[in-house]
């Protein structure tokens, strides 16, 4: 054995006997005592064995006690990267998230191609609502130098996440025009230049991956393909593509689902309802097969709303600025009412946020008369809400089952505007069951007698909520903001009480949209969807089953 590989032993053989000494004297109750013990057997170790230490406090359960050798491990090595990224993560740990900051800055000013640290700081930064700022953070990183694949994706993906398509897809860009060939990345950048309306640079990245990778139908391309735009005859080279991906061995049955429908929705587009309403048939059956959504678990929930009482309290709502709801059943407008009300200078459209479903989650653990519970749950939903890149003073969240959470919403923000879109329920179901959703939250779409029992079960807690909230809920009819979107808009910009509202001169659509709106949603407003279900009666005998009001 080396001299080195015998101080490192013995190193290693001392740390172990603080750790041991420590854990002894916290079992008589001295913590004191056993951490200043530790320290002190730490003081000549090398920053390995501090590192070592404070990992096995860490898995112990004992945050404070790493936080503490970590601490005395900077004095002892003040120079030591890891031990300040160590730190760093402790104090996010603990709820500590200035002193994390502060940190993590520190070390980055130093280090700036440091992955980790960035991707902490941009967590951090995430969880306060500051999504400008994490996605600054992320951005810089990728300024000093390329970084492996990895780190490409997870940045990608983290700046998704934040509501930050552009610089998500600036990053894959970059990546792709220095010399990347990973079909990984040509699809990363094709889905979010798909959400930005940038769609001829979505074909060009999705074509290079159908052409590359095999897994291509497995990454949602064709349904990517049919979803941006309108096909206006059975030529297209894309009803072909799909035909021909249905034939392919190893097709997962999530795959063939998605493919199918996006051949219904093309076959829907040429007006041919027979061979669309087949294709949908057949992609709603697999994907209905594979959901875990459950009617008797969505009765209870919606049962569970309707006989509780309403919120005993309110808390006190904000002064500067409103919270606006545009709420729902999915594919009834919601998508294009919260776009056209995101076109005034005042008003910023955050889209489907999941974070009220979340708050109301942790709130049910807790007591109504712990007001402090909800004051904290209101001041983290609103941090996500306005974020820090907005001097907006209405903010939407078009999360449309948030309709579940009305009196929640309105004991958290009195303030709070319910924007309600309604639309002729066959149309709605319609709608539903042609789209393949990424996530088992919509599961019921799959199948025409649980979307009439969502239908349902959302006009019973509607009429509930007006009951009870009679001024704070406005509803617009689709049919009507279709065919004069004008005055429709008008008049709920003159409810929310915005000021110099004049549909005519108003911005560009917004920038990204996730939903399954994002084709229709940058289109002229138009009433072609209106009475569309009457196109596929003689095909959806189970449509008639729904009424029409």
């Amino acid at each position: 054995m080396t001299q080195e590989r015998a101080a490192s032993a013995d190193a290693t053989a001392a740390g172990t006997r603080a750790l041991a000494e420590y854990r002894r004297q916290r079992t008589i109750g001295d913590t004191r005592a056993a951490r200043q013990a530790l320290q002190t057997a730490l003081a000549d170790a090398a920053e390995s064995e501090w590192l070592e230490c404070s990992r096995a406090l860490v898995l112990g359960g004992d945050l404070d006690a790493a936080h503490a050798v970590l601490a005395a491990g900077i004095t002892v090595h003040p120079d030591s990267t890891d031990l300040r990224f160590a730190l760093a993560g402790i104090l996010y740990e603990r709820g500590e998230p200035a002193q994390a900051e502060f940190l993590l800055r520190e070390l980055l000013e130093q280090r700036p191609l440091h992955a980790a640290a960035t991707f902490l700081l941009a967590r951090l930064l995430r969880q306060q609502g500051r999504l400008s700022a994490a996605a600054a953070a992320l951005r810089t990183l990728f300024v000093h130098d390329r970084h492996p694949l990895a780190t490409v994706i997870q940045a990608v993906e983290l700046l998704d996440d934040c509501g930050r398509k552009q610089d998500a897809a600036a990053i894959c860009q970059a990546e792709i025009a220095a010399g990347c060939t990973d079909p990984r990345i040509y699809a990363y950048a094709g889905m979010l230049e798909l959400q930005l309306g940038a769609f001829e640079d979505a074909r060009r990245h999705y074509t290079y991956v159908l052409a590359h990778d095999e897994r291509a139908p497995e990454w949602n391309i064709p349904i990517g393909l049919s979803s941006m735009q309108r096909y206006r005859d059975a030529g297209h080279p894309d009803f072909q593509l799909f035909r021909d991906t249905l034939r392919q061995e190893g097709l997962s049955e999530k795959a063939r689902s998605a493919t199918l429908f996006a051949l219904g929705k093309a076959h829907d587009d040429i007006g041919d309802y027979a061979q669309a309403a087949d294709y949908l048939r057949r992609a709603n059956a697999i994907a209905h097969k594979a959901t875990g959504w459950s009617r008797k678990q969505w009765r209870r929930r919606v049962d569970l709303q309707l006989a509780r009482p309403s919120m005993p309290f309110k808390l006190v709502p904000p002064d500067s600025w409103t919270p606006v709801f545009v709420v729902g059943v999915p594919r009834s407008g919601t998508t294009l009412l919260a776009d056209l009300l995101a076109r005034h200078p005042d008003v910023c459209n955050r889209g489907e946020l999941p974070w009220l479903r979340h708050v109301a989650q942790s709130l049910s653990l807790h007591d109504e008369s712990r007001i402090e519970a909800f004051e904290q749950a209101a001041a983290t939903y609103a941090a996500q809400l306005r974020q820090d890149d907005s001097d907006a003073a209405w903010f939407i969240d078009k999360q449309p089952l948030n309709l579940l959470h009305v009196d929640l919403i309105l004991a958290l923000w009195p303030n709070a505007r319910i924007v309600f879109c309604q639309r002729n329920p066959r149309d709605t179901a319609l709608s539903l069951w042609s789209q393949s959703f990424l996530d088992d939250a919509h599961g019921y779409a799959y199948d025409f007698a649980d979307i009439a029992v969502v239908i349902r079960d959302c006009l019973r807690l509607m009429a509930r909520w007006e009951q009870l909230h009679p001024a704070a809920i406005h509803t617009v009819a689709y049919e009507r903001l279709v065919a004069d979107p004008f005055a429709t808009m008008a008049e709920v910009a003159n409810w929310l009480e915005l000021p110099s509202f004049d549909p005519q001169t108003l911005r560009q659509p917004s920038v990204a949209i996730s939903t399954a709106s994002l084709w229709q949603a940058r289109q002229p407003i138009h009433a072609g969807s209106v009475e569309r279900w009457r196109h596929y009666a003689a095909h959806l005998p189970e449509l008639l089953r729904i009424p029409e009001r």
